[in-house]
């Protein structure tokens, strides 16, 4: 009898650790209230060509916003993300905060129609991708980034199912004729809200709710 509850024993301990271990090569553990921010110190900002699409030179390192002066709506600022990112699938839910200023260098205060961004998966695939929210490349496609009706840019952020870590974001300038230059301050993979360590400025425009 003392020998089969040694056996049971051994067994049991067996079966715990395997239960322990089984939770998945190498995912971040995004639970709760878990949250990863990019560092953007590793994040290249590129210049870009167009018809077809694709990457041209990094602009240098630290830098986040474009050094040639938008010109035309839809105008394309690549943010390519960092390689050594944990794998970011087990997380839910993106923030992302842009600053934008105009052809002289004064920071303009957030507000819709400033800018729209794509957060790709692969800068060689599409980087048109649906009309809005997610796609075969995009893992979410967002206007009004920083303004009042602009999800993406608040603590609760926008809800994404990532199929794999993401490569660049991609941010284009849109109706607004004023914003000149678009910087890049933060990207943060979180569950439920990602709280700001400081107050972020908001833009203005009547109250709206706090929906998916």
């Amino acid at each position: 009898m003392k020998k089969i509850a040694v056996i049971v024993a051994i067994l049991v301990a067996f079966s715990l650790v395997g239960c322990a271990s089984s939770g998945g090569g190498g995912k971040s553990s995004a639970g709760g209230g878990a949250t990863y921010s990019v560092d953007l110190s590793k994040v290249t900002i590129y210049s870009v060509q167009n018809s077809p699409d694709r990457l041209g030179t990094p602009l240098g390192p630290n830098v986040l916003k474009n050094i040639t002066p938008i010109t035309r709506n839809w105008e394309d600022v690549m943010f390519m993300l960092p390689e050594d990112m944990p794998d970011l699938t087990g997380f839910q839910r993106v923030t992302v905060t842009l600053k934008y200023y105009n052809k002289d260098g004064d920071e303009l205060a957030p507000r819709d129609s400033f800018a729209m961004a794509s957060m790709l998966y692969d800068t060689a695939g599409d980087w048109r991708g649906p009309e809005m929210g997610a796609g075969p490349n995009a893992a979410f496609k967002e206007f009004n980034v920083g303004g009042f009706s602009g999800m993406i840019s608040q603590e609760r952020g926008v809800r994404v199912a990532l199929k794999s870590n993401p490569k660049a974001l991609l941010a284009q300038a849109a109706q607004d004729r004023n914003v000149a230059f678009i910087e890049l301050t933060g990207i943060h993979f979180h569950n439920g809200n990602f709280k700001f360590s400081a107050p972020q400025a908001q833009g203005k425009g009547p109250e709206g709710t706090d929906e998916d």
